[in-house]
């Protein structure tokens, strides 16, 4: 079975960064995504730093293009409580860890 690969798009197909990162195949889990998505995807300490800070990065996006003049109450207390959670987990990340090096 040939796989599909959906057309080339520019930037990243999960955090949309602008630049060239090739097509998206679905079946090939790490196409058309940036260095920093890929190294997201990875079980490591900065890998999941790099997944927070892309999430929250998303999060702030669509709060800043929500027109509050127009917003309705459920969007509103979708975005705040999303911007709240994001914060939550960047501050997380900035805590001590336990035997390790402050952050």
């Amino acid at each position: 079975m040939a796989s599909k690969t959906t057309a080339c798009q520019k930037g990243c197909a999960l955090c949309t960064t602008p630049g060239d990162f090739g097509p998206h195949t679905p079946t090939e889990p790490r196409s058309g995504l940036c260095p920093a998505c890929v190294a997201a995807g990875k079980p490591t300490r900065d890998g999941l730093e790099q997944a927070v800070v892309i999430v929250a990065g998303q999060t702030l996006t669509g709060a800043e293009t929500l027109d509050l003049a127009d917003a309705t109450p459920e969007e509103l207390a979708y975005h705040l409580g999303a911007v709240k959670r994001s914060l939550r987990s960047l501050l997380q990340l900035l805590a001590p860890v336990p035997g390790g090096e402050d952050r």
